[in-house]
């Protein structure tokens, strides 16, 4: 029998006699729940002899350094609260305490935070966005000396900041590779609104797969609309009316993919039988309609956990992280 590489919570719940919650308390160094001593050390006792990678250190609470998330809104759009949750346990590992300031993309609440920062003497600072864009940094720019990196948000004017961003040129490689490898050859793209940067990258990278596969772009495959799941009803009709409709979609948000289950229904065409369809950001949804959404999941966890870790380590050094994400195949382009 092959040997259990990767040791889980759950596994040491079962030998500590302990429940799963219990575990994570401990070993995230909550102090929400009133646990005894004896309970904690149990827990570290038996996540130490099962080999356990993520054993927390005491933590010091005296003169604790903090950084700070400045987020232009608060995200309901729940891939990106991954990087959040990584950034916290980042920080955590770290001694640091994190803090998170909503600023509402006003930029005057935000220097204002950013000063009352700064003579607190905060270890750092994370400009971020729940969605990928660029933004002026030249407003902020001189504004601080605490050092401050970007997370999901770049400004092409400052290629020394430190930055961290999903790459969505590669992400549309992915999913357009896919789709072809199913044996699609007219794949549709309904985009977002055409203004955006992301939009930019996602079509390029769609065109760029088909070009690899020695596949014509249409122009007239590509949709263009403002996001919205009623916008992409209206092209998803417009594409599948047409005299020769496509073999395949690739929508560029899941929410959009809404739009597009919808109109395919109503229309009564099956998926993935007469059109494969794929999404992108793996929203949590994705893994509950049906068919099931093929879609690529965006590694904000990653991106978040690597801004902490740079501003933890004193990095001065610039760093431009660009990260792929993982496509999700699911039902909805298995044939």
């Amino acid at each position: 029998m092959k040997k259990k590489e990767k040791i889980t919570m759950t596994d040491i719940a079962r030998e500590a006699g302990v429940s799963q919650a219990t575990v994570s308390l401990v070993l995230n160094n909550s102090q929400a729940i009133k646990l005894s001593d004896e309970t904690r050390q149990r827990v570290i006792e038996t996540a130490q002899k099962l080999g356990y990678k993520k054993i927390p250190s005491p933590h010091q609470h005296e003169g604790q350094e903090g950084i700070a998330i400045l987020i232009n809104s608060m995200p309901g759009y729940d891939p990106f609260v991954d990087a959040l949750n990584q950034a916290r346990d980042a920080a955590w590992r770290n001694d640091v305490l994190l803090t998170l300031y909503d600023y509402s993309d006003d930029v005057d609440v935000a220097l204002d935070i950013i000063r009352q920062l700064t003579q607190r003497g905060c270890a750092g600072i994370i400009l971020a966005s729940p969605v990928t864009s660029a933004i002026n940094f030249s407003l902020f720019d001189q504004r601080t000396s605490v050092p401050l990196v970007l997370l999901n948000v770049y400004d092409k004017n400052y290629p020394l900041l430190p930055t961290f961003l999903p790459n969505d040129y590669a992400n549309a490689r992915q999913i357009t590779g896919h789709l072809i490898a199913q044996g699609a050859r007219r794949i549709a793209h309904i985009t977002g609104e055409y203004w955006m940067d992301a939009t930019h990258h996602r079509l390029e990278g769609y065109k760029d797969a088909l070009a690899q596969a020695g596949i014509p772009f249409d122009p007239a495959l590509v949709v263009s609309t403002n996001w919205r799941i009623d916008e992409t009803h209206r092209a998803t009709r417009q594409l599948m009316t047409a005299s020769t409709p496509p073999e395949a979609i690739f929508c560029a948000s899941d929410w959009m993919v809404l739009g597009c289950y919808q109109a395919l229904a109503e229309l009564q065409i099956n998926i993935p039988q007469d059109v494969l369809v794929a999404g992108y950001d793996d929203q949590r949804f994705a893994s509950q309609v049906i068919p099931q959404l093929t879609s690529v999941q965006l590694p904000y966890a990653e991106l978040g956990r690597l801004a902490v870790e740079y501003l933890c380590d004193g990095e001065d050094a610039a760093t431009q992280v660009t990260m792929a994400g993982k496509l999700m195949v699911r039902d909805s382009t298995r044939r």
